[in-house]
């Protein structure tokens, strides 16, 4: 089972992470996650229970083009190809060139886990 590790922390907390592992300063550890939030309302949003619906469909159909998907899924294409690009900048899916041009929607992962940090002491990014 793949899964991929997601992370909250703000905007601020994200870029001093980054550039302390450009740097050098910081190496991510092993089941750090990969993926940040800045807040859990915009995970929420990302995988609502209707985008939740959409990579299973992607998962299950396996569709060779977003007009497939849009058929699957009764989905608008123009929407749904903005929702997949906004699932792709968190590496939800994958969208691959497939043939004569057209995008072809993957689902890389089985299953997300989420890693919220309740304290300023729980580990936190950076």
């Amino acid at each position: 089972m793949k899964t991929l590790r997601i992370g909250i922390a703000s905007y601020d907390r994200m870029k001093q992470r980054t550039m302390a592992i450009a740097r050098g300063e910081h190496k991510p550890a092993k089941g750090e996650p990969t993926v940040w939030f800045t807040s859990i309302e915009s995970f929420a949003k990302v995988l609502s229970g209707r985008n939740r619906e959409l990579l299973a469909t992607i998962a299950r159909e396996k569709p060779d083009s977003l007009t497939e998907l849009a058929t699957l899924a009764g989905r608008n294409k123009s929407n749904l190809s903005r929702t997949l690009k906004t699932m792709s900048r968190y590496g939800l899916v994958e969208l691959t060139e497939g043939q004569r041009g057209t995008l072809v929607p993957r689902v890389p992962y089985d299953q997300v886990r989420l890693d919220v940090a309740l304290t300023p002491t729980s580990p936190s990014p950076a």
